[in-house]
């Protein structure tokens, strides 16, 4: 496609020393600290005829090798050969220190700097995008935050809410929001059922932080700040609507964290209540055989159509079978050219703000 600009919204590449020492779980640590053990089972799987299994163990180790990278400029330039040359990429940091299971060998400003150092490096400038990100309960998130915002020029904020705390908490009302608006950035949020969770945090408290109706008050308040729920309502959900359907009277309850997430983001956008909610297909749409005809259906609607941005959530989509090459050229050819322009390049600059909306 002549003069196509992709825009990844949704990238990692924090390391190893980026999360607790214990990640993900304390008794999981030998398969952390030697990863060939993740190997060795996949061949005894295979030994005994278990080749779905194995498969998935390849595909941890895989995920375990990007993680264990030194740096996070060398877990990108990994990404970047699976796209065409300019294609830019939204990178996306994480604040682990609430799940409580191990020492952080690097903590977020270190984390925040390495990522300005990247993305003004000869190889990344202009095509790296850097996002701050924070825990709002913990003491000086705030002030890093802005540090990372005002000071080395980050493009918006990323929020991890399963990690105990919600989007309408009271430093991100107060000091937060305000200057992202003033700023006219963006936020990205985690908006699945699945995910880290922070020590403590039972999964009905985490799904009730990040279902999308726990963004209601935020986006009341601040109208036109754009908010962007990740991988769009998340696999689960997905499932749930494709293998059991909903009631075609079926009305939506923001309010309850158990309604259907996938169709729940699809109503905010479409209802006209919520002008700044968007929606990305990260992670979720790996499932591509499974999901993309969903989305091009989806797609169709106007509304919806403006609102979806492209992501991957890689280097979390190594688990998976398909690579990032597969799932984008798949998608573009699913979706056809004008429609995978539309959510890999032109909604991006918007949500960016880097190129107002249509109208």
């Amino acid at each position: 496609m002549a003069g196509l600009r992709i825009t990844n919204c949704h990238v990692h590449c924090f390391t190893s020393r980026h999360v607790p020492s214990l990640f993900p779980h304390p008794l999981l640590w030998p398969f952390v600290k030697i990863p060939y053990l993740v190997r060795l089972l996949a061949f005894l799987f295979r030994l005994i005829g278990q080749h779905p299994l194995a498969a998935t163990l390849d595909r941890l180790f895989r995920f375990q090798q990007e993680a264990s990278e030194i740096r996070q400029e060398r877990i990108l330039a990994k990404l970047v050969p699976q796209y065409p040359p300019g294609t830019r990429f939204v990178l996306l940091p994480m604040d682990l220190r609430s799940t409580g299971i191990g020492r952080i060998a690097a903590g977020l400003p270190a984390q925040h700097d390495e990522l300005a150092r990247l993305a003004a490096s000869p190889a990344f400038k202009n095509r790296a995008l850097p996002f701050a990100t924070l825990d709002p309960r913990e003491p000086g998130a705030v002030d890093e935050a802005r540090r990372a915002i005002e000071d080395l020029g980050f493009h918006g904020l990323k929020l991890y809410p399963r990690l105990g705390y919600p989007p309408d908490h009271e430093a991100l009302m107060r000091d937060v929001y305000p200057l992202l608006v003033e700023r006219n950035l963006p936020v990205m949020t985690h908006c699945s059922r699945g995910g880290v969770s922070g020590r403590g945090v039972s999964s009905a408290r985490g799904d009730r932080y990040c279902s999308p109706g726990a963004l209601v008050p935020v986006l009341q308040e601040f109208p036109t700040l754009r908010v962007c729920l990740a991988h769009f309502g998340g696999e689960t959900d997905w499932r749930s609507y494709v293998e059991e359907g909903t009631p075609p009277d079926m009305q939506v309850d923001l309010a309850d964290p158990a309604c259907n997430w996938q169709v729940a983001i699809r109503h905010m956008i479409t209802c006209g209540q919520f002008p700044g909610i968007w929606t990305d297909i990260s992670y979720t749409l790996f499932h591509f055989e499974d999901y993309a005809p969903f989305l091009k259906v989806f797609l169709e609607n106007e509304t919806l159509a403006a609102r979806v941005l492209f992501g991957s959530d890689y280097y979390m989509t190594r688990q998976k079978a398909l690579s990032e090459r597969a799932v984008c050229i798949r998608l573009r050819v699913m979706l056809g050219e004008e429609r995978f322009r539309r959510i890999a390049e032109t909604n991006p600059e918007i949500w960016l703000g880097e190129r107002p909306a249509p109208g």
